[in-house]
């Protein structure tokens, strides 16, 4: 950390001498070249890759569980970077910009489901010592193909959430090297596949804590300058954005004050804003508790969430890593609503112009005529939380990939040197086909994200609740629950798919609004436990009785007679 702060220092002192070359560009909305976030993006870039070398995975163990010796805080940052993605930094403000309260379900539901990790699986995950999600599902439940499945299922919801990172990266690429989306996407996911392939979990992990010091500082300075600027309490803005929320819903008189980009206006009032349901919003109470239910089970069940309890060494450690990430996570989701509210105020103006709602954060930044390599700061800050979510989800696939499918299932007697040369093509082969998806751009960084965790509660964390809670629940059990989860997915994906490309299936307008993409696990997942259960209790495959031991002594710390 002491050279990384020598590093900042230098940085900072050449940028601020090349001030004057690049401030017109950088105010720039759209299509612009701008010297000074690009030279903050490249030294970032070429920092993350050369963390990647001095961290290289030397083993299995190294690649898939950064050799199991991380310190509770530093999993804490790491599971806080790898978490604050580009859905947390550009994505729930979009969502709020848009929607205003209806999207602090966004909020709720991601933080939420921290708190379920914490209470339910945690220390119980780190307890059962496998390396992956598929590795636990396989051996809990004795079943290769429950295992092989597991791990399909692994790769599909980690691509799924790739997809809106890359696309939070293609988007930052474009605004700060006015570059066509398209190139914008490949370039980064070309950097992040780079620094994946060379390092593993182990120098991932370690770039993540670098990562989140860069996330949380960039999103924080310009929130304490829009709130002192405009006159509002700045310092606690998470606190004083409650008045700019009351001037937007009451309304903003000509000549307050209020500018953007040299633009004096007035703002027309908006209650609707700061209201949860109003029909303004074309949002309802059951949308709300629907996407807040969905994203905290989905939370509990994503892959690259539950491979990080594997990277410290016992299980307290994991239990103590969750409650230091909850505490970093919550500095910026405390923050997030706060750009979201002067986005609405600067935007408001017909002269600006519609604005991009997955880069409202920058744009924010801009319009209140910010300094502009702190908004360059901001643009990089972006691009550094998208590429820790997305470093994370690679390992995850290529986990999956390399060691459920791979060596569990096709070839057991794989040495590690074929094991990290598939863990690689693993990576290869997904980070191309996320570029291609990404490219699509088939809706907001936010709403992307939530299919995935849609599918994971649907599928993994039934599982995993009722693996680790219930010794009753048994192999039978798990297919028939796995298969009802991945019914209510299947269905809702086909809709939202067939949707997207202007097919119109029966009943679509029943199934957008009950089992819309975003929270169709509302249904799926007590479906899943439901019939997980009952199959369970009607089955005659027994839970092996070396299994129902290890869950009672390792697990959970009870005394069992032989």
């Amino acid at each position: 950390m002491k050279n990384l702060s020598k590093y900042l220092f230098s940085i900072t002192t050449l940028l601020l001498f090349s001030q004057n070359l690049i401030a017109q560009s950088a105010t720039e909305l759209e299509g612009e070249f701008k010297l000074g976030p690009a030279i903050i993006l490249i030294i970032l870039l070429c920092t993350f890759v050369m963390v990647g070398l001095f961290n290289r995975a030397k083993d299995t163990s190294d690649y898939w569980a950064a050799g199991r010796k991380i310190s509770p805080v530093g999993a804490g940052m790491a599971i806080a970077s790898n978490w604050m993605s580009a859905a947390s930094f550009l994505g729930m403000a979009a969502i709020m910009y848009g929607a205003g309260y209806h999207g602090l379900s966004y909020v709720v539901g991601w933080t939420g489901g921290y708190v379920l990790l914490l209470i339910l699986m945690a220390g119980q995950i780190r307890r059962y010592g496998k390396y992956t999600a598929a590795d636990f599902i396989g051996d809990r439940f004795y079943s290769k193909g429950l295992r092989g499945l597991g791990a399909g299922l692994a790769i599909f919801i980690s691509f799924s959430y790739c997809v809106g990172q890359f696309a939070g990266i293609g988007l930052m690429f474009k605004w700060i090297l006015g570059i066509d989306y398209t190139w914008a996407v490949l370039i980064g996911a070309s950097v992040v596949l780079t620094y994946t392939l060379i390092s593993g979990m182990l120098g991932v992990t370690k770039n993540m804590q670098i990562q989140y010091v860069i996330i949380i500082i960039s999103f924080m300075i310009p929130m304490f300058i829009l709130c002192y600027k405009f006159g509002y309490f700045f310092w606690l803005p998470q606190v004083g954005y409650g008045a700019v929320v009351a001037d937007i819903v009451n309304g903003i008189a000509p000549g307050a004050g209020i500018t953007a980009m040299g633009h004096d206006f007035a703002i027309l009032p908006s209650p609707e804003f700061a209201m949860p349901w109003d029909p303004a919003t074309g949002q309802t109470a059951f949308q709300w508790l629907a996407i807040c239910f969905s994203l905290m089970i989905g939370t509990a069940g994503l892959p690259h969430v539950i491979q990080r309890f594997y990277v410290v060494p016992r299980a307290r450690d994991a239990r103590w890593s969750v409650v230091w990430g909850l505490f970093f996570i919550c500095i910026l989701y405390w923050s997030a609503p706060v750009y979201s509210a002067f986005g609405k105020v600067l935007s408001s103006n017909p002269e600006i112009g519609k604005l991009a709602k997955d880069a409202i954060v920058v744009y924010t930044a801009q319009l209140g005529d910010i300094f502009p390599l702190i908004v360059g700061f901001l643009a990089a800050g972006a691009v550094s939380a998208a590429f820790s979510t997305v470093s994370g989800l690679l390992v995850a696939g290529a986990s999956a990939f390399s060691h459920d499918l791979y060596y569990k299932v096709i070839n057991p007697n794989a040495n590690e040197q074929t094991q990290m040369l598939m863990a690689r093509i693993g990576t290869i082969l997904m980070a191309a086909a996320v570029a291609i998806v990404a490219l699509l751009n088939l809706g907001l960084i936010a709403q992307l994200v939530a299919v995935a965790f849609s599918l994971a509660g649907c599928t993994i964390f039934p599982l995993f609740l009722l693996g680790i809670w219930w010794s009753g629940s048994n192999r039978a059990g798990a297919w028939a629950g796995l298969i009802a989860g991945s019914t209510v997915s299947i269905v809702a994906l086909v809709y939202f798919v067939a949707g997207k490309f202007g097919a119109v299936l029966p009943g679509g307008e029943f199934v957008n609004y009950y089992m819309n993409a975003w929270y169709f696990a509302i249904w799926g997942a007590p479906l899943a436990i439901i019939t997980n259960i009952v199959v369970s209790k009607l089955s005659k495959d027994s839970t092996p009785v070396e299994i129902k031991k290890f869950l009672a002594k390792q697990v959970h710390n009870y005394k069992v007679e032989d």
